[in-house]
């Protein structure tokens, strides 16, 4: 299983700017050249872009320094040092960029777009023929280059989602987004076979897509770290539509609702200001009396009861989803 990363920090540099050149000029029947050392280059900037190619923020190494290359030194006959190459660092859309020092937002890179700058590379050096004049015909010196800005950075990822599917380990989450979109994670009949986030689409007929993101289970206290919940509600914060999936089988689906939007309050009271449906999960397993029952119990809720194995009320699910984003 490919390793998920979605909070890392790290030290971008930007370029140090090339030194100035000493030199004079020498030909053949000229006994008295000038000054011609040319400046240095100026430093790599660093930039970040967010890229939809990006899932997650695996390709970078904590701690790393990622540098931008420095500028050249300046050369005779008033030529000038090669500026450094630019460095660009990518990153999937939801990532905010955060100074470490001061725990200050930079970026928040919610789409696809241009390369933000994050630290500027220095200028290069005056070379000496920069400082002639009229009471210093042949200076000797030249001006080093400036050092490129350096910053420690934390980069935070938040999906990209339209609809956020949240239930308790072994609701059928993941089965659910296998069977709606081209997603195909990990499942199996025991808690927590889901340890990341999966993203999945689905096309609709008009070309555009909704984007769906299964949630690692919430349990009771997640908000304060238990299971696996607090690495993963942030993954839910930008979703514009809310599934909350309950397990028909369970021994108080009414309890467990409760639980799950209390989990959500906790973390994020505006979470539960977006639309949102309860979708009956499971429902192969019980008889349809069974299923009827326990909609009654939820009064007043928009609810759906849905089998990922037969497919009952999945193509209904994609109108509830599609009214709710409207």
């Amino acid at each position: 299983m490919a390793r998920f990363t979605d909070s890392i920090s790290i030290n971008v540099r930007a370029g140090k700017g090339g030194a100035g050149a000493v030199s004079f000029f020498r030909e053949k029947y000229v006994p008295k050249g000038g000054p011609d050392g040319g400046d240095g280059g100026k430093g790599g900037d660093v930039y970040i872009e967010a890229r939809n190619s990006y899932y997650n923020l695996s390709h970078y190494f904590k701690d790393r320094i990622y540098k931008a290359e420095n500028g050249h030194t300046g050369m005779g006959k008033n030529r000038s040092g090669r500026n450094g190459a630019d460095l660009v660092l990518k990153v999937p859309p939801g990532t905010e960029v955060y100074d470490e020092e001061t725990g200050e937002i930079i970026f928040d890179l919610t789409v696809e777009g241009p390369a933000m700058l994050l630290a500027s590379g220095g200028i290069g050096g005056k070379g000496n023929a920069f400082f002639k004049s009229p009471t210093n015909q042949t200076p000797r010196f030249a001006q080093p280059g400036m050092p490129g800005m350096e910053k420690r950075v934390r980069l935070n990822l938040k999906l990209i989602a339209d609809v956020g599917l949240v239930g308790l380990p072994n609701a059928g989450k993941s089965t659910l987004l296998s069977k709606l979109t081209n997603a195909k994670p990990k499942i199996a009949d025991y808690p927590f076979t889901t340890l990341i986030p999966n993203l999945g689409v689905v096309q609709r007929a008009d070309g555009t897509s909704i984007r769906l993101a299964d949630i690692p289970g919430i349990i009771e206290g997640a908000h304060r770290g238990l299971g696996l919940g607090l690495s993963f509600l942030q993954h839910i914060e930008r979703v514009r539509v809310i599934l909350f999936l309950i397990d028909v089988t369970a021994d108080d689906p009414v309890y467990t609702l409760r639980l799950l939007r209390s989990e959500l309050e906790t973390y994020n009271k505006e979470m539960l200001e977006r639309p949102s449906a309860v979708l009956l999960s499971k429902v192969d397993l019980v008889d349809e009396d069974e299923v009827l029952r326990i909609r009654a119990l939820f009064d007043k809720e928009r609810i759906l009861a849905v089998s990922s194995i037969s497919g009952l009320n999945l193509d209904e699910l994609i109108v509830v989803i599609e009214e709710m984003m409207e």
